[in-house]
């Protein structure tokens, strides 16, 4: 791939994405177009450029996008995270519903990837609220092909056996037939999850409701510092005045202009109401 070339995709990725793809991400840039060449059958990386710059570019961007986002996550990564909302906010939030009577506790995963963090969240809420209090998770992510694999909420073994087999067992299916070798998240806990495509920069959010705690993690590590201002800005607007947002533990927003509370490392609130 050619210099040009390079920069024709990177500035695109921006313009689509806002994910800022430094020099050093050029092998990996060139290493995952190949699968769009092979898809599109084409030959060089010139002309998969032509396709992207012609009329019929709109479906193709789209796949661009979903190429080189990056989806590495697994269950309960960052476990410190679920503890946090299991022993903090869920109690601190449920002692607040007493008086301000939320229907019910609202989170957002922000960038939910293939569904791993979503679906540990929701493993979390379950046995902390149970059935004592409605709860609801929002699950977005820029990348339609990665939605709909959280959607179907099925994992292979060796992914679901990293977790303690009790937990497998009381949240999971486990295939058979065709399915053997994959387990599938159990319909009570699906059923309490919602899918959205969503680009985080987009003006305009699908999601009318304010948050409780909003998981935003190993996001911000792929923008630049104007981008990281502008979505924390954002996601701050979405939570409830008291609400958390949680990052990623190797992302801080040191050197960034915003309105949250520092509460511990990768973890900040929104200033309750005065």
């Amino acid at each position: 791939m050619r210099e040009s070339e390079f920069e024709f995709i990177r500035n695109l990725v921006y313009q689509r994405s806002r994910i800022c793809l430094d020099a050093g991400k050029r092998e990996m840039v060139s290493a995952r177009l190949g699968k769009r060449l092979r898809a599109t059958n084409l030959t060089s990386v010139t002309d998969y450029c032509r396709l992207l710059q012609s009329p019929q570019a709109g479906e193709e961007l789209a796949h661009l996008i979903d190429t080189i986002s990056t989806n590495h996550t697994f269950f309960f990564r960052e476990n410190a995270h679920f503890d946090f909302v299991r022993d903090r906010i869920v109690p601190e939030m449920r002692q607040r519903q007493r008086t301000e009577r939320w229907p019910r506790f609202l989170a957002w995963s922000a960038a939910c990837s293939s569904g791993e963090e979503p679906y540990s969240l929701a493993i979390t809420l379950q046995e902390a609220l149970g059935t004592e209090w409605d709860w609801h998770i929002q699950c977005t992510d820029i990348s339609h092909r990665i939605l709909d694999q959280a959607g179907k909420a099925i994992y292979r073994t060796d992914i679901i056996e990293r977790m303690p087999a009790a937990t497998v067992k009381k949240y999971f299916q486990k295939g058979v037939g065709p399915q053997e070798g994959n387990y599938r998240v159990r319909a009570e806990l699906r059923q309490r999850l919602s899918f959205h495509q969503l680009n985080l920069l987009d003006r305009e959010s699908p999601l009318p409701d304010l948050f409780h705690v909003i998981f935003c993690r190993n996001v911000m590590i792929y923008f630049d510092r104007q981008t990281q201002e502008e979505l924390v800005r954002r996601l701050a607007k979405k939570l409830i005045p008291g609400g958390y947002l949680l990052v990623g533990h190797s992302e801080s927003l040191t050197g960034i202009n915003h309105s949250l509370e520092l509460v511990r490392p990768a973890t900040y609130r929104r200033p309750p109401a005065s």
